[in-house]
């Protein structure tokens, strides 16, 4: 497209009208023609669709369809009475992101079908082909005989070529936190899931159900993603293989009454979203799952900023202080006098300490400092799938909220607020309104939720129809009282961060904080992120760990983050979030500030993006050019192996010199028996130079480029001499 070329232009349009269920296929192929997609009905009138890449077989003749409760399915018997081709190009700005502007590029086929026996209902089933993949989706037109509906099945199907390897965890109602497995499409066995005892609420629908997005790849090397796009008003999508045939089936989460949607004319589903490539970096490249997401619904968007934080967090998780004030069950939301209670001792959240913290930013540069365990009600919180928990205005009688306030505000910090609602959905929402009011008066402008535990209402999941809309409830509410927010345990995101710019992360993972108390996280575990997890959108993984072994917090703790302190520095570009968090103690950085300085640098919002080399499960390295500098940042991590990258800088300006400060692995590190080994090295480099960087077993490497002064010209030596 020429870069004088209106923004948004329609280049075809064909109507079509095709009575009859042996109408012939409607095929459209993507604006490169890299992508073919064909739409048939069968002799039955069943919809399906197919789909290639280069030629290639991705998805084989694939059937759609809608089942109901109490009236006919939406699945046969269709015909063909209108079929629509269009095309659509154009630029748009996120509000924060990646890359400073996303191109919008597809063709699109609409399909709309009638059933030509009983009520006549229609469907529409709306095709958008992307040089990068697909994205489909049923719309419900107002109609007489279709109004209020119930949604028991969706027979969506993903016909693949092949026993493709697949990088997955088990199909969930309620969780996303496993680590994951890599097998065949016919090797899954989801049933491993129930051994984790880590996790502490599961619901593991079957012993072949997995969960979006899932990575897959082929033998012929196509990598194949499948997720989700505008989860709204649906449940989240599982997927069901068939693991001889390797067919996969959409297996949506059902309600207490074994219902997946409660929908009413006009209406629609989400997207269903194929990316494929030939090349692992476009998969992460990406931007079709954005794309497909609405635009804005914030008008002014200025108040939302992308922040690092510190907090009150990882000393809980580590044993060295806790979220509760005093060690007593059996407590009361109202009725119980927190003036009395004896407190422990260790209670992290104190009026101290938090200065402690907001001083530790703002010496720092960091915009934020988060604390959690500071209202009341965590001495009796999980577990007892109570009610009533916390209230969000209530702090604990060693918390002072006005006194915080104005230090904090003193220092250019900005307190982070904490909502754990222990999952019950219903309690916060009565509250939140209360919640964000007092957020706003004592000077706090981002929250952190938390939905631990079995969901109230009860008989509802994390994941199903009736959360999926709480936690967009809470976005809006959030955005109206200009709150930004980060979600923890929710539905895996998708897309919906243009929707709702100030709905800056999620966790809906397995963070970094299964390292403090469980078996960990694998160290191929961060290289396998990028390709599922956050297809969707960004992780709070909170990275930045350097203390790596944890037994000096309890002598014979055996638990430790399984990465090196280069590969946590890495993880501030491979993962990536405009909330990022540098989650280790004051203390701990306090002894590695040379190390501690990339943490500093490294901006949290994108220019530019480069995936220069990735492989799921093996290794990710990244660069992103700075919000607004000639800046550049480069993470790279490998998996358990050893490896050497040598990387091309030839995204750098032309003819500039740039001090590259790299943050390596030392020659004998190791994630495992030697992980907070570390070597830090400057040099002056240009576009055309390659570095190569030694990454240790579990290891990585974070590298700055900047621009170079006269200074550093002079003191300096040209990289490799």
């Amino acid at each position: 497209m020429r870069k004088n070329a209106p923004a948004l232009f329609s280049l075809l349009f064909v109507t079509l009208f095709i009575f009859g269920p042996r109408a012939g296929a409607q095929e459209i192929a993507s604006p490169s023609g890299k992508l073919s997609l064909s739409f048939r009905l069968t002799e039955a009138g069943e919809p399906t669709y197919s789909l290639s890449f280069a030629g290639r077989p991705v998805v084989l003749q694939s059937r759609l369809g809608i089942e109901l409760r109490d009236a006919p399915a939406l699945t046969a018997g269709f015909a063909v009475v209108k079929s629509e081709t269009t095309e659509k190009d154009e630029t748009w700005q996120p509000v924060w992101g990646e890359v400073k502007s996303i191109r919008n590029h597809y063709r699109e086929l609409a399909v709309t079908l009638q059933q030509t026996k009983g009520d006549g209902r229609s469907v529409l089933v709306r095709f958008r082909l992307f040089d990068d993949g697909l994205g489909f989706r049923y719309e419900f037109p107002e109609q007489e005989k279709l109004k209020y509906f119930i949604v028991t099945d969706e027979k969506t199907e993903f016909n693949l070529a092949g026993d493709h390897k697949a990088f997955w965890i088990p199909g969930d109602y309620d969780t996303n936190e496993y680590a994951y497995s890599t097998t065949r499409l016919s090797e899954i066995d989801a049933s491993r899931g129930r051994k984790d005892i880590a996790i502490a609420v599961k619901s593991i629908p079957g012993d072949n159900v997995v969960q979006t997005p899932l990575m897959l790849k082929t033998a012929e090397g196509l990598y194949v993603n499948i997720h989700e796009a505008a989860l709204v008003n649906y449940p989240a999508m599982n997927l069901a293989v068939n693991r001889q045939t390797f067919s996969l089936s959409a297996h949506l989460v059902p309600d207490a009454l074994d219902n997946k949607a409660y929908l009413q004319t006009p209406d629609r589903t989400p997207w269903r979203t194929i990316v494929v490539s030939d090349r692992a970096a476009d998969i992460l490249s990406s931007k079709l799952i954005l794309n497909l997401n609405e635009p804005s619904k914030i008008s002014d968007t200025r108040w939302i900023k992308p922040v690092k934080y510190v907090g009150i967090w990882w000393e809980m998780h580590v044993g060295k202080s806790t979220w509760n004030y005093a060690d007593v069950g059996n407590v009361k939301l109202a009725g119980t006098d927190w003036s009395k209670l004896k407190p422990n001792g260790r209670h992290g959240a104190t009026t101290a300490n938090t200065k402690r913290y907001i001083d530790f930013a703002a010496r720092h540069g960091f915009g934020g400092v988060l604390v959690e365990g500071w209202n009341v009600g965590w001495e009796d919180w999980f577990g007892n799938w109570k009610e009533e928990v916390f209230d969000f205005v209530t702090p604990y009688p060693d918390f002072d909220v006005n006194e915080l306030q104005k230090y904090a505000a003193a220092k250019g910090v900005k307190l982070i607020m904490h909502h754990e609602t222990s999952a019950s959905a219903t309690n916060y929402e009565r509250r939140m309104e209360a919640a964000y009011r007092f957020m706003k008066e004592h000077g706090y402008d981002a929250v952190k939720t938390g939905y631990v535990g079995r969901i109230i209402p009860r008989g509802e999941h994390h994941d199903g129809q009736w959360m999926v809309n709480h936690y967009v409830r809470v976005a809006e509410a959030t955005a109206r009282r200009q709150i930004m927010l980060d979600a923890h345990e929710p539905v895996r995101p998708t897309g919906l961060q243009r929707t709702y710019p100030n709905w800056l992360a999620c966790e809906a993972a397995r963070g970094n904080e299964y390292n403090a108390w469980s078996e960990g996280n694998p160290p191929e575990h961060e290289t396998i992120l990028p390709f599922t997890r956050l297809m969707g959108g960004p992780m709070d993984y909170t990275p930045g760990i350097f203390q790596i072994k944890l037994d000096v917090y309890a002598p014979g703790k055996k638990e430790q983050v399984h990465t090196t302190l280069a590969k946590q520095l890495a993880l501030y570009v491979t993962l990536y979030s405009p909330l990022q968090m540098a989650a280790d103690l004051p203390e701990n950085y306090e002894q590695h500030l040379d190390a501690f300085r990339f943490i500093e640098d490294v901006p949290v919002d994108w220019d530019d993006t480069r995936v220069l080399e990735a492989e799921p499960g093996d290794y990710v390295t990244i660069a992103r050019k700075a919000k607004g500098k000639e800046e550049w940042y480069v993470g790279a991590i490998t998996d358990e192996n050893a490896r050497t990258s040598e990387i091309s800088l030839s995204f750098l300006a032309p003819g500039r010199q740039y001090v590259a400060t790299v943050y390596a692995d030392a020659a004998d590190a190791h994630w495992q028996s030697n992980p907070m080994k570390y070597q830090i090295s400057s040099s002056l480099v240009n576009e055309q130079t390659r570095l190569r960087l030694a990454l240790a077993p579990g290891g990585g490497a974070a590298v700055s480029l900047k621009p170079a002064s006269a200074e550093d010209l002079k003191r300096l030596k040209p990289y490799g001499r």
